[in-house]
Parts: C-alpha cells; structure tokens; sequence
C-alpha cells in the first residue's frame, strides 16, 4: 500500500486478530444477522485487514455496514435465491443481502460446479456491497482452482473525456494456487486508485497524487493536491479517474476494463448496471476454474512457481529493494500483523468504542 494511506508508526494502536474477530461478529448480531453469517461477514472483513487491505477493512467498511442496516438499504437475512441455473452457471437475486455474506456462498456454488463442469460461473443481482474482492476469489484456490471475482459498482468515475461519474471503480480480483510459493492474487480497482483509498488520505491528512481524481468540470488534476482536490466536491469516489488518469497515458484501458466489469457484473446478472439503478445496487460475478479440467494440477502448480520466482528474482531497479507479485506483500503482511497485530488510526479507534458504548458491547480492542 502506498505511504498516503498507511497509518504512522507513531499514531498506531496495535489491535489482535482475535478480539477483533470477537467484536466484530458481535457488532453484526446486534444488527439482527444470524450467527454463522456473522462470523462469515467478520472473516471477510478481518482477513482484509491482516493481509494489510485496510481500504476493505474493519476500519473503512463496518461503520458503513452499520449505518446500511439501520436505514433499512441492508437485509439483516435475506431470503436469497437461484432464479436461473445451468449444469455450468447461476443467477442469484440477492434480496439486498450484504455482499460479504452472499457473494461467498455464490462462489461456494461456483466451486462445486467447476467440480462437476471444469468451469462455474455465478452472477449476483441486487447485491450489496462484497467487501475484499480477493476473499471470494482466493476460496477456489483450496479446491485447486483459479478463482475470479468482479464487482459492477454505483457511478463514481468518469469516463475518458467526460465530466459525469458513469462507471464504478469496477475491481478485478484473480486467485491462482502454486505449490511452495504464495499464491499469485491480484485485487484492484479500475479506477487509478480505489475510492476507499481517498478516504484514508483524507484521515491521514495527506496529499492525492496526479492523476487520481478530475475537477467539477472533469479534467484531470495533474498536480499533486491536498484532500479534497481543487474542484473536488463529490463524496469520496465522486470524480475519480479510470486507471491511466488521462488518454495520454492509457486511462481508455482503465475504462474499457470497468466497462466489461458493468457488463459481467451488472447487465449479465439482470439486475441492470453500477449507473442503473445506482447506489446501493451493486451486481456480482464469481467464476471458478478447476486447473484438472484444462491440464494437470501438479504441473499447473509447479510451473507457477517457477514463473513467480522468475518474477520476484527480477533484478530491481534503482532506488528499489525488489520485485514483487501479486500477492506476495499481502501474504508476508499475515505473517507480520499474526504477530504484532492491525494497526489502526485513533480515529478508528474511538469509533470503536463509540459503538460499542452504543450498542452495549464490552470494549476490549486496546
């Protein structure tokens, strides 16, 4: 993650996994979710904050989901449903259940497909926010599988040349297993950078970087800027720019890419797209591909080792430590914060205890 959104050593507050975990399923049930959809909802959750995606974790998301379920845009149990179904492939209808709790039993129906077809494909309409797009995808790696999970989001990007949010930031989320090195597990958005992320800058109070966000009137700002930007007056993802931030320098590809996102994850699953009928519909897709159906898993295996080694060993460049994958920093992240714990902000600190106060929870975080 990039120094604007980490949280300074000297402003942490050093938090287990463990009562986390704890406090989290906790807050859920108060929120009238059934108990074994509030571990799962908190698993989703904390697994991004130990792998260091802090964008998709407790601190960024819980209040939001909080907030969901009292205004009534959540379903605490929602009476979600297969209403279209191939040997290969499923629609699902959602029933405004939260997207951590629906979208993993969908890849869970993926999987058990791809075990029976070679390929499992599951869109998801009238979703909810999913939460880490990599948590769905990297289930299929325990079945030998390639995971993919793709999320068609409410408008929050302009498109290339235009002055309107059309497209969500739309991430792309892939899981392949190797056999001795951690697997290869890329998760982003298409925008240039997630709208979470502008969130947390503005928390830490430090600056945006070119290319990341548009004026009202939709041009790029191309200087580095303090959050909000010059011209920056919509929520936090209202003027965010496509990956390439401008034509010049490919911002057509961050946008083609979102726009195949709203296709997969929104038109395909009937429930419309991330514009039509906006925040806070999101439509999902999650597909599973088993690695025996196409060649040997062994071999599969072997040779992603060796190409993610050839990857890692490149010689790095000036100024840089080494080269790495897609997710080989998450993976060593587990291994540091099991130990140390999640660093998280006073800020995210005090919330904590302000629901917990609210919601007649003992406080035991820090």
């Amino acid at each position: 993650m990039l120094k604007q959104f980490m949280v300074d050593e000297e402003d942490a507050i050093m938090v287990q996994e463990a009562p986390l975990r704890e406090t989290v399923v906790t807050v859920f049930k108060k929120m009238g979710v059934n108990e074994a959809d509030c571990a799962l909802a908190a698993d989703v959750l904390v697994t991004a904050d130990m792998r260091g995606v802090e964008t998709h974790g407790v601190s960024n998301m819980l209040r939001g989901y909080v907030t969901g379920y009292g205004n009534g845009t959540l379903n605490p149990n929602p009476d979600w449903k297969i209403v279209r179904e191939t040997p290969a492939t499923a629609n699902i209808d959602s029933d405004a259940g939260l997207g951590i709790i629906v979208v993993p039993k969908a890849m869970e129906i993926a999987i058990e497909k791809a075990k029976n077809t070679g390929v499992g494909m599951v869109t998801i309409r009238n979703g909810r926010h999913m939460g880490m797009a990599s948590y769905h995808a990297m289930m299929a790696l325990e079945h030998d599988m390639i995971g993919v999970t793709m999320t068609s989001c409410p408008p929050g990007v302009l498109p290339t040349f235009g002055a309107e949010p059309r497209l969500g930031t739309n991430p792309i989320a892939l899981a392949a297993p190797a056999d001795k090195e951690p697997p290869f597990v890329f998760d982003a958005a298409m925008s240039a950078v997630a709208g979470n992320k502008l969130g947390l800058a503005r928390r830490l109070n430090n600056k945006l970087l070119p290319g990341w966000v548009g004026n009202a009137e939709g041009e790029p700002i191309m200087e580095e800027s303090d959050p909000p930007a010059p011209g920056y007056e919509g929520p936090a993802s209202g003027y965010l720019l496509p990956v390439g931030g401008t034509r010049e320098l490919g911002s057509h590809k961050g946008y083609g890419l979102m726009a195949i996102v709203d296709i997969l994850g929104g038109i395909l699953s009937g429930g419309g797209y991330g514009a039509n009928p906006g925040r806070p519909n999101f439509g999902h897709y999650v597909a599973a591909y088993s690695i025996e159906a196409f060649m040997d898993t062994a071999e599969f295996k072997s040779t992603m080792d060796e190409w993610l080694q050839m990857l890692r060993t490149t010689k790095p460049a000036p100024g840089h430590d080494r080269v790495m994958y897609a997710g080989l920093p998450e993976s060593e992240e587990v291994e540091k914060r099991t130990v140390h714990g999640i660093p998280f902000h006073p800020e995210v600190i005090e919330w904590f205890k302000d629901i917990c106060g609210e919601l007649s929870i003992p406080y035991t975080l820090s």
